[in-house]
């Protein structure tokens, strides 16, 4: 069983208009040599439509040097419509994932709730200006040793 410190929270780099579900990203990975494919272990769409990407046991694709400890959760869209990135998360999307990360606190209740770029500040992924803080009623108590 994995000991899982992070759940790491992603945007798919999408457009409004264009779809990212996970079959489509699973091709994507896939086209890129990642024979495991998909690398997230959810996918949240726009209409708030949760996806299963990779099963939770299986060591995950998404984000570098921190892989073997966390969960991925990718939603669909991160980008406005000139490709610059843009919190473009629906209510629905905003709903369904607070649900998920609910979810996921009540599995991995010593797991902080991070983005991409928190992790890597050359990324703009997830495009969400400040994740933790969002997600700080979901985060672990002061007694969890922070992971980072």
């Amino acid at each position: 069983m994995r000991h899982i410190t992070l759940i790491i929270i992603h945007c798919s780099a999408v457009r409004p208009g264009q779809t990212s579900s996970a079959a489509q990203i699973d091709s994507w990975h896939r086209r890129r040599g990642w024979k495991m494919g998909i690398g997230y272990h959810y996918v949240v769409r726009r209409d708030g439509q949760v996806e299963p990407g990779r099963p939770e046991w299986l060591i995950g694709a998404h984000c570098l040097h921190h892989n073997r400890h966390s969960i991925g959760v990718c939603y669909e869209g991160g980008l406005d419509s000139e490709g610059r990135p843009a919190d473009t998360r629906t209510t629905e999307q905003k709903l369904a994932m607070v649900q998920l990360l609910e979810v996921l606190h009540r599995r991995y209740p010593r797991a902080l709730i991070v983005g991409h770029h928190d992790l890597d500040p050359q990324k703009a992924c997830p495009c969400i200006a400040d994740v933790a803080r969002e997600y700080a009623e979901l985060q672990p108590g002061k007694d969890c040793v922070n992971p980072l």
